[in-house]
């Protein structure tokens, strides 16, 4: 069973090295999008240069280095998804040595009156994928433990915001009504479809990760509603509260 997947003892067959050589160290510090929108938007407004690439069977990805303030940070497009989302930190923590990532995305409203308006805080991840099982002991929720970091650089900054679980899961299209209303019963604002995977990758690398969420279509209601995902995949202030972050850290 998937569930039983974790091996915490025996060694990994591939490695970075195999792919990268030695890993390199030019930042502490890496923010990826999800967005094909803000991330030209980025490089055009931030001096950068690239410092490395990602290959695969199906594209090669360049990894960007941004200076921002006299501050280095590596800035990269992630993949969709826990599994290649987390893969791309494996590799980006590979080639940069950075070992703090900020993530921001977009997700399903499961709890709309609370999230309309407001960035989410995850501070726990419902594991209804298959990555974490390979990075963690299987449990229903992973600890999202730089939840309260983040809330405090929020609230330093004003940035409006609320806290609380929010459902991992890479069946886009098995997202069905009476799952929906157990994660939301359990307290889950939101759904989304990296976080829980890549939270294992980073505790199992010790990397630190700190995320943050905009929810823009709708599945807490009788007829879904896309009607807000553009804006909350694409718009811009996400990267700026994830400067924010960056600054603080």
């Amino acid at each position: 069973m998937i569930i039983d997947s974790f091996d915490p003892k025996s060694e990994a067959i591939i490695s970075p090295k195999a792919f990268f050589g030695e890993q390199g160290k030019i930042c502490d510090i890496a923010i990826g999008t999800f967005s094909r929108e803000i991330y030209p938007a980025v490089l055009e407004r931030f001096p950068n240069e690239q410092i490395g690439e990602m290959r695969a069977a199906n594209r090669i990805k360049p990894i960007h280095l941004l200076n921002i303030n006299d501050k280095k940070i590596a800035f990269y497009l992630s993949e969709i998804g826990a599994a290649l989302a987390g893969t791309d930190i494996i590799e980006i923590n590979w080639h940069t040595g950075a070992g703090k990532f900020i993530l921001f995305g977009s997700a399903g409203a499961l709890d709309n009156a609370k999230t309309k308006g407001k960035y989410v805080i995850p501070s726990e991840a419902y594991r209804d994928e298959g990555m974490s099982y390979h990075y963690a002991f299987p449990s229903d929720y992973i600890t999202i433990k730089n939840a309260d970091v983040v809330e405090k650089i929020f609230t330093k900054h004003g940035f409006p915001f609320v806290k609380g679980r929010v459902w991992t899961t890479d069946a886009i299209y098995r997202e069905t009504r009476d799952l929906a209303e157990k994660r939301k019963r359990e307290g889950c604002l939101a759904v989304e479809m990296e976080l829980a995977g890549v939270q294992a990758v980073c505790d199992f690398h010790k990397i630190e990760l700190y995320d943050f969420l905009v929810t823009g279509d709708v599945v807490d209601t009788e007829d879904y509603n896309a009607d807000g995902l553009h804006e909350a995949n694409h718009d811009m202030q996400k990267f700026f509260a994830a400067l924010s972050i960056a600054e603080e850290l």
